[in-house]
């Protein structure tokens, strides 16, 4: 599978997105900002959107454009906060946001080690779509390992939205609800992807 290499913190630096929304807590290096700003073409900040949010979710580009025309086809919502919605509903996000992985990248990682199990079946797909009611939970065999308690005691001061339960001393959680624009908490305009593709 295609993967980005660029070093995580430099991405963050040229797509000015701060580490904490990758769950890293690095911060960025001021220096940095000293730069004299250039102007940017309202297709430039248009396609700089797009490429946080393919980067904060871990999207390549064909799976990105799906997710686009799905969102576009959806009955509710727009389509800016449909595409949002369907990107956070990935399995390797909500693993993240239940806190149950570090990193959304370690997130995928445990998902494809197929330590992950949704309504009791293995699943080892990253970007499986999860639903309302749905239970997750890490596989038992890998509950009592190091990594797993190593995560807990980095993510236990992380809140979880609102549309997830998390029970990080079961290493399990459940879908409540669809998440709301309000909900998501990324710097990401989605008006602007959404005007991009549409041209």
């Amino acid at each position: 599978m295609a993967r980005d290499m660029t070093p995580v913190l430099k991405k963050c630096r040229a797509l000015g997105v701060e580490p904490a929304f990758l769950g890293i807590e690095k911060k960025q290096s001021k220096k940095h900002d000293a730069a004299r700003p250039r102007k940017v073409s309202e297709y430039g900040m248009q396609l700089k959107e797009k490429q946080k949010a393919k980067f904060i979710y871990g999207v390549l580009e064909k799976p990105f454009r799906n997710y686009f025309v799905k969102a576009q086809k959806l009955k509710y919502g727009t389509t800016g906060e449909n595409l949002m919605i369907l990107l956070e509903l990935r399995l390797d996000n909500v693993l993240f946001r239940m806190g149950l992985a570090r990193t959304r990248d370690e997130a995928r990682q445990i998902v494809s080690h197929r330590n992950v199990t949704v309504n009791g079946k293995t699943v080892n797909i990253p970007s499986y779509s999860v639903s309302v009611g749905d239970k997750i939970e890490i596989k038992e065999n890998a509950r009592g390992s190091v990594r797993f308690k190593d995560i807990v005691a980095v993510t236990e001061s992380r809140t979880a939205p609102a549309w997830v339960e998390a029970d990080l001393e079961k290493l399990s959680g459940k879908i409540l609800a669809i998440p709301t624009k309000d909900q998501i908490d990324v710097p990401v305009n989605e008006v602007a992807i959404v005007e991009l593709y549409s041209k």
